[in-house]
């Protein structure tokens, strides 16, 4: 395999990057199919979930976001692209922006700039997308709407920035040597973690990550800097709640370009069971679940420096039977539409 397939597979993604930078609503659709094959299944974050086509994800996801967001802007800091699985797959990361005009998701509009992270994954086939696993933060715009109904995050809330090295947007040729030598990186580190059970000093997190490393988590879980900072507010957390946590049997991606790294696995990523303390606030409920989480690594110097995750927190909640937009639209209903509440 060539590849000049990675660098042409970007150019792809390049057509539905520029379509929603300068979004136009009347031709978004059009310059959707230009890019989706007619059947691409859409896997979107909750609770949108599976959509088929390029049109349904027109109808049910960008139409009533533009509605809410007039001048929505696409901001991408990560275009990747490798192969996995027996796939070729572009990874992008990035915010959604734009002026938050009216209510979305029930969400309450707030009047002013919003953003909203995404990680986006686009499994590409014959110069088409035939596959699109997405996760939007949608707890962002509700935190940024005083509308977050569950509790604080443990990490820092802030807008996620962009590769401290800004050069995210891969746009060199592909450097097979240099794509493996950073998966390994972070595989290695991976799997390292899954030593949790034998001792904190068993998964070597210093042989792994920088002393200044960056760790982006999503809103409701929060960002932290360092390895201390990384074991106070998610790991220790996260391994107390959860301590047969593992990586599901789901067919997953796994792919490295430059000094980056990227992962996506539909539906899952994990299986957990919030077993043995609390997580988030939720108590140690005994039911075995999945857990999506996309994911994005930088390395530096043979270490990994920056790591961006979103894991959809809000499917999460729903599989432990906790309706999070419910829970929303009590807390917010003196600003709701008066139809919610009379």
């Amino acid at each position: 395999m060539s590849d000049s397939i990675h660098n042409q597979n970007k150019q792809l993604i390049n057509q539905l990057r520029a379509a929603l930078y300068d979004i136009e609503p009347d031709k978004l659709l059009e310059q959707l199919n230009a890019v989706f094959a007619p059947d691409a299944k859409i896997q979107l974050c909750f609770p949108f979930e599976t959509l088929d086509g390029p049109q349904a994800l027109y109808e049910t996801a960008y139409v009533p976001l533009l509605n809410a967001i007039p001048d929505l802007e696409r901001r991408d800091f990560i275009v990747m692209a490798g192969h996995a699985s027996g796939a070729n797959i572009v990874g992008c990361g990035g915010h959604y922006m734009g002026v938050f005009e009216k209510a979305w998701l029930d969400i309450p509009p707030t009047r002013h700039l919003v953003a909203m992270r995404y990680h986006e994954f686009f499994i590409i086939e014959d110069n088409k997308i035939v596959e699109m696993q997405a996760i939007w933060d949608i707890p962002q715009v509700m935190m940024q709407a005083d509308a977050w109904a569950m509790t604080p995050s443990l990490g820092v809330e802030m807008l996620v920035p962009a590769p401290a090295t800004n050069d995210g947007i891969i746009t060199a040729p592909y450097n097979q040597s240099q794509a493996d030598a950073s998966l390994k990186l972070v595989t290695d580190m991976i799997n390292s973690l899954q030593k949790s059970s034998e001792g904190h000093d068993k998964m070597e997190l210093d042989k792994y990550w920088h002393p200044k490393m960056m760790w982006y988590g999503s809103a409701g879980i929060g960002s932290m800097r360092r390895i201390s900072g990384f074991r106070n507010w998610h790991q220790i957390p996260f391994l107390k709640a959860m301590p047969d946590r593992g990586l599901s049997d789901d067919v997953s991606y796994f792919f490295g370009d430059g000094e980056y790294v990227g992962f996506t696995a539909w539906p899952s990523g994990m299986t957990v069971t919030i077993s043995e303390d609390g997580w988030l606030g939720i108590p140690p409920v005994n039911k075995p679940m999945t857990m999506r989480s996309l994911d994005f690594w930088r390395c530096e110097n043979g270490m990994i420096r920056e790591n961006w995750v979103l894991v959809d927190l809000l499917e999460t909640y729903h599989l432990l039977g906790v309706d999070v937009f419910e829970r929303m639209r009590e807390v917010t209903i003196a600003r709701q539409p008066r139809a919610l509440w009379d």
